[in-house]
């Protein structure tokens, strides 16, 4: 009973990691939403996409060298060096800031107080554009991601608590480092969005476009600043995820996993995200450790939108969202 107990435990402990993870990928859909009232659909690709040109950078590959080869029939694949890894993450987070710049000049620009559902919409094609363009550019094999995050059980946590329980934790390093990482850029984005002027106006734009331009708000600098940091945010969920799984489609299907995170938290609410994740992380591992056996388990891919389901029918607006009330 003890031992099923300690390993429930570590289950838990996993899935705070896990949720920590959840929040920060919920967190770029939360901070885009605040600004354009809008849900990006794209978010998940652009976490592709910024992996997918980190590992490309670092790899010294020139871009587009597939389609380089077929149109002229040549034999082009690298440069012939490679970007150490530090390097590589900065030049990929000023490529995701060019894309928003572009985002929002080819965009965003045209759609100023267009509904909700246009800029939905665009979010859709954008996404698909991304994935292809991505392919073209950097190639759509499996790709490899390392920048040299430590990886393997933690030996350092299985001895501690094995002495302090006596039943040691098989905690993986890379995990533990995803989830500091995470947290502290969690931190950093809720300080940011609750307490500085572009947070306060980042609300605003959210709550009227025009009503924000006439104040004197810039709309073109909030959505680029927005969409810069939910590129970056992309990015450190990119190598995260990339590092732990290779870089490929499939990572992009994160972007489905912060759905139910954001029906638990609420949309327009960063505490919420986080409070949603972690809610998701360890509900669904533990989910899976007691009642996984007894159904034939596999419960880990449903789980989170059954509690969503269950959430949307009795509070629609999630725990820390607002409830939107409109006379007629």
């Amino acid at each position: 009973m003890m031992d099923q107990l300690y390993f429930a435990a570590e289950v838990m402990v996993n899935g705070l990691m896990t949720g920590v993870m959840y929040a920060l990928v919920a967190l770029g859909f939360v901070l885009i939403f605040k600004a354009s009232g809008v849900f990006n659909f794209a978010q998940g690709v652009m976490a592709l996409f910024a992996a997918m040109t980190l590992v490309g950078i670092q790899q010294g590959q020139i871009p587009f060298a597939h389609l380089i080869n077929a149109v002229f029939g040549t034999h082009l694949h690298n440069f012939g060096w490679t970007v150490p890894s530090l390097l590589a993450i900065l030049l990929t987070a000023c490529v995701m800031v060019l894309l928003a710049f572009l985002i929002e000049k080819l965009v965003l620009q045209h759609l100023v107080g267009q509904e909700p559902i246009i800029l939905f919409m665009a979010t859709i094609g954008l996404a698909y554009f991304l994935e292809g363009f991505g392919d073209v550019m950097w190639g759509a094999e499996i790709k490899a991601l390392d920048v040299g995050l430590p990886q393997g059980i933690s030996d350092t946590v299985d001895e501690l608590t094995l002495n302090w329980l006596g039943y040691g934790f098989f905690i993986d390093r890379l995990d533990i480092w995803a989830t500091v990482i995470a947290a502290l850029l969690v931190t950093a984005l809720v300080l940011f969005a609750q307490y500085t002027k572009q947070g306060r106006a980042m609300r605003a734009v959210a709550d009227d476009h025009q009503a924000a331009l006439s104040v004197g708000i810039s709309l073109r600098f909030i959505w680029v600043m927005v969409w810069s940091i939910a590129g970056f945010v992309a990015l450190v969920a990119g190598i995260m995820w990339g590092t732990k799984s290779g870089v490929q489609f499939s990572l992009s299907l994160i972007a489905l996993k912060a759905l139910p995170v954001l029906m638990l938290g609420g949309f327009t609410s960063i505490p919420g995200a986080i409070v949603g994740g972690l809610i998701i992380g360890v509900g669904e591992k533990l989910f899976e450790f007691f009642a996984g056996p007894l159904i034939g388990g596999a419960t880990e891919t449903w789980f989170a939108y059954v509690l969503a389901l269950i959430f949307l029918v009795f509070r629609p607006q999630g725990l820390f969202g607002e409830r939107i009330i409109e006379r007629v």
